[in-house]
């Protein structure tokens, strides 16, 4: 042995940024601007949250649960949380009452710091928690003056002050917990990732890479993706151990404040699903002018796939890269990177050609395994058209869930991903669809997430959603989806000519219903099981059928 040993600790990153670069900002919104702190002030005050859970019994291993908007306090908390020993849980705000419940209480909290705006919200789970002993209540502008039916809550900032600036880190297994996210229970109960600290330090390091995410101590962070959903793609450690100016929209996440923000505080990256990027778009289209966005150089687009012509529009209109990247809540979450240039011969590309691409979920991040099965394990060809079962090994890749063992997810090693997906020639992933949500129909599988996208790049189409739905002699078929534009003239007839252009007819949607909204999960992605739901429940019949 020639090498120290020096244990992977969070510790190690997140103080960095802070010595480094002690004057960078950390920005809150608000509702008239921003709330400013330094980087050392942010690791100050996350050394005091340190101190001050330990006093009130928080030891190395305990859940301390964080129920959140994206603000400085909470990022105070990532940093706290893990680098004393204990496990930062994020809370999904969106979720139900019920889910609330089940997942507080499976991973036995102790403390939970909330947001004071959101504090209604939690008191629905009075006397439903037991094993929590204290509620941090954080409160930002306009909710100073806060008050609960919870029991034994106290403010932020009586909680953390007076306490000391430096909290000596414990030097702990770099195998411990150190973070915990439920994945949203489409199926079943939620269940618990519980992150190491070495799995943690290895993704925060990856990602940084050029060639993933290119992050540097020059770039402003705009921070869309809830630090409550799979920690947050990693961004929040990352941006603190570069020392990065970063941005939180709290609860200000309607198109005209994100576009605001990206425009007044010099944001160079940003990250959110694709509702979100339509969501600017469909802004800036409608404001010509009204935004300008001098320092934005790239967006980093998850959940879901975003359509070719989402992408295409940034590039073309503003010279913004859309960097697609593909995971889950136990991928800790990025996988895999499709970057504008992902391999030295892509420069001599055309740009229809680099959207295309852009397109794909992208290439494996350095140091993880990614192989597509058939239904009996065997292995199959990366040649861009077999597609089968996606499956996933690496450092920073879940093993097993806490504590609620799940053998079907997992075979010899591996992480059954639940994607169904191509591998080309290049190595790039190609997502076709989850393996509930693709179409069976009379023996042949259709990619809904290929209708979408396609249906998506119409002229005057804002979103599209295609569904399975049950048919008695061809065991389901497609049905589309589709939200118009505003004042946007589509007809069902002019879609379906449209996916005659790349589909065959078999196919094609049998039907193309136009709404006013799509529901979504918890994390921003299309809900197909509520579509599914609702079209069942309002006794809709296929045209064939009627």
């Amino acid at each position: 042995m020639t090498m120290q040993q020096t244990p992977l600790l969070m510790h190690r990153l997140m103080d960095r940024g802070a010595m480094l670069q002690p004057e960078v900002e950390v920005q809150t919104a608000t509702e008239t601007g921003v709330r400013s702190q330094t980087m050392l002030e942010t690791r100050n005050r996350a050394h005091q949250l340190a101190h001050a859970l330990h006093d009130a019994g928080v030891q190395i291993g305990d859940r301390v649960a964080t129920f959140m908007w994206n603000g400085a306090r909470h990022l105070e908390c990532y940093h706290a949380i893990a680098c004393m020993g204990a496990v930062v849980h994020t809370l999904n705000i969106r979720l139900s009452p019920v889910d609330l419940e089940y997942i507080i209480t499976h991973a036995r909290d102790k403390v939970i710091v909330v947001d004071a705006d959101i504090l209604p919200l939690l008191e629905k789970l009075d006397g439903k928690m037991p094993s929590v002993e204290k509620i941090v209540v954080a409160a930002e502008p306009g909710f100073e003056n806060w008050s609960t039916s919870l029991p034994n809550a106290v403010d932020y900032e009586e909680f953390i002050k007076d306490k000391p600036t430096r909290y000596e880190w414990p030097e702990i297994d770099e195998n411990s917990p150190m973070g915990l996210c439920y994945t949203s229970g489409t199926t079943g109960k939620p269940k618990g990732v519980m992150y190491t600290h070495r799995a943690n330090y290895l993704h925060t390091i990856s990602i940084a890479m050029t060639d993933v995410m290119g992050l540097s101590a020059t770039d402003t962070l705009l921070g869309i993706v809830p630090l409550f959903h799979a920690n947050a793609w990693g961004l929040p450690w990352v941006a603190t151990m570069l020392g990065m100016k970063q941005v939180y929209p709290h609860r200000f996440m309607v198109p005209d404040h994100l576009a605001r923000l990206i425009r007044d505080c010099d944001v160079t990256i940003s990250a959110g699903v694709p509702t979100i990027w339509q969501g600017i778009k469909g802004l800036m289209e409608a404001n010509p002018g009204k935004y300008e966005f001098k320092t934005l150089t790239r967006l980093t687009c998850g959940g879901s796939a975003p359509p070719p012509s989402l992408i295409e529009w940034f590039w073309d209109e503003l010279g913004v890269e859309m960097v697609q990247g593909w995971g889950m809540t136990e991928t800790s979450p990025l996988a895999t990177i499709s970057r504008r240039t992902g391999k030295r011969k892509h420069l001599e590309m055309s740009d229809a050609e680099r959207a295309a691409n852009q397109a794909k979920a992208g290439l494996p991040i350095p140091g993880l395994e990614i192989e597509i099965f058939d239904d009996k394990w065997n292995a199959l060809p990366h040649d861009g058209k077999a597609f089968g079962e996606l499956l996933i090994r690496g450092p920073w890749i879940c093993s097993e869930y806490f504590n609620n063992p799940q053998p079907d997810k997992f075979h010899d090693g591996w992480l059954i991903t639940g994607d169904v997906a191509k591998i080309d020639p290049e190595g790039y992933i190609i997502i076709t669809d989850r393996s509930k949500d693709l179409i069976k129909s009379g023996g042949e599988w259709i990619s809904s997430v290929d209708l979408e996208n396609h249906i998506a790049g119409m002229a005057g189409v804002a979103q599209a959603c295609v569904v399975a739905h049950p048919h008695p002699k061809w065991d389901e078929r497609p049905v589309a989806l589709v939200i118009k534009k505003p004042g946007a003239d589509v007809t069902g007839d002019q879609v379906l000519a449209h996916c005659e252009q790349k589909f065959a007819k078999w196919q094609l949607p049998d039907d193309v219903l136009f709404v006013d909204s799509i529901p979504l999960t918890a994390t921003g992605k299309m809900d197909k099981k509520v579509v599914r739901a609702q079209l069942e429940s309002d006794g809709y019949k296929l045209p064939d059928q009627r």
